[in-house]
């Protein structure tokens, strides 16, 4: 987000304070964890097969799977064997205006520098070896970028876009609350119909920008402190794991952009989980009819009461669209809730419980 803004709810809460060694390696062991647990997940339906957990039976309503690509480059370590060393070599041997699916295999290991997949490079694939065993890494933020757009390790402006079993990273430290252009994005997605599947997304202050398109977002980790889900995407979040590193009271889940009445931007979390540092703020309101969904979410990080923050602008409290749909976990409470949010209903969650929110029936290939 802007460089300029500021982060208001600091002052009436705490200062900022640092993170603490033994706070990192809880979050690391989450991560490991929650790794795990995916594994034996995607193990035991391979088994039964039945594809990957949580996948609904194939009707004929989604789009079929890809056939097998003929367009394929795998990157690997020194001595590997692989094509690449370097994931941009391999990005940049795609041509534009490319109408096949193109996968690029990522081997085990860390992969430094900046990637960047141009509007013109559709059907690209990222696969790596495994969420945690294929890591792409840089070290960025706004301040020195130029933005926070800028700031991001790896960023993607193209359709069709797919990533498996990896890591995104931006290993910029997380900055204390109030702190001025340490942005530091780990991705930046801003094509259209884009799907990410056991993706793990590592940061700080605004880890993951979901800046504009349908995406897709399964078994995913992503791991934050201030607005690490942010942008103006149109995004369905199922079965993710959301950690927050958050200085107490200086954090916030979410950061949603919907800037218009007829924008159909928003995000929509089911099935998923939220755990870590806090209190936190669930969302703020960085545009004006931003719109953020908590639907049968398991809440287990420390929430601030309130939930939500107007971003110290009243008028917004009208329009924006914020609520739960039967969460639990001790974060869950609505109890102190801005009353301006919404305890959903069943008739008000429907919309956002379905890939419809997305279209994305159209176009989800569940792999």
């Amino acid at each position: 987000m802007a460089v300029s803004r500021k982060f208001c709810m600091v002052v009436a809460l705490m200062a900022g304070l640092v993170l603490t060694a033994s706070a990192m390696s809880e979050s690391e062991a989450d991560f490991a964890s929650f790794v795990k647990r995916q594994q034996l997940r995607m193990d035991a339906k391979k088994t039964e097969g039945m594809g990957i957990a949580g996948t609904p039976p194939d009707d004929g309503s989604s789009s079929p799977s890809p056939s097998t690509p003929t367009c394929i480059r795998t990157v690997g370590m020194e001595g590997s064997g692989a094509q690449y060393q370097n994931v941009q070599d391999a990005i940049d041997s795609i041509p534009e205006s490319n109408e096949e699916r193109c996968v690029i295999r990522i081997g085990e290991g860390s992969f430094w520098g900046k990637n960047i997949v141009t509007a013109k490079q559709r059907y690209i694939t990222f696969e790596g070896a495994g969420m945690f065993k294929t890591f792409l890494k840089y070290n960025d933020y706004a301040e020195k970028a130029g933005s926070t757009s800028k700031s991001a390790s790896t960023a993607v402006m193209s359709d069709y876009f797919v990533a498996k079993d990896l890591t995104f990273e931006n290993t910029h430290p997380p900055p204390p609350g109030g702190a001025v252009g340490q942005q530091a994005v780990a991705f930046r997605i801003e094509g259209d119909f884009a799907q990410f599947y056991r993706v793990g997304f590592l940061g700080a202050q605004d880890t993951l920008y979901d800046k504009k398109g349908r995406h897709y977002f399964k078994d995913c980790y992503i791991k934050g402190s201030i607005d690490f889900v942010f942008g103006n995407g149109q995004s369905y979040y199922e079965y993710c794991h959301l950690d927050s590193i958050a200085n107490p009271g200086s954090g916030s889940l979410t950061a949603q952009k919907k800037m218009t009445k007829d924008e159909n931007s928003g995000f929509s979390f089911v099935n998923c989980k939220v755990t870590g540092n806090g209190p936190i703020y669930l969302g703020r309101a960085w545009g004006p009819y931003s719109r953020v969904v908590l639907l049968l979410t398991d809440i287990s990080a420390p929430i601030i009461p309130a939930g939500w923050y107007n971003w110290g602008d009243s008028s917004r409290e009208k329009k924006v669209y914020y609520g739960q749909y039967k969460c639990t976990g001790v974060g869950a409470n609505t109890e102190g809730r801005v009353n301006w949010s919404k305890d959903l209903t069943d008739e008000e969650a429907a919309p956002f419980l379905t890939w419809d929110f997305v279209d994305g029936h159209d176009w989800i290939t569940p792999m």
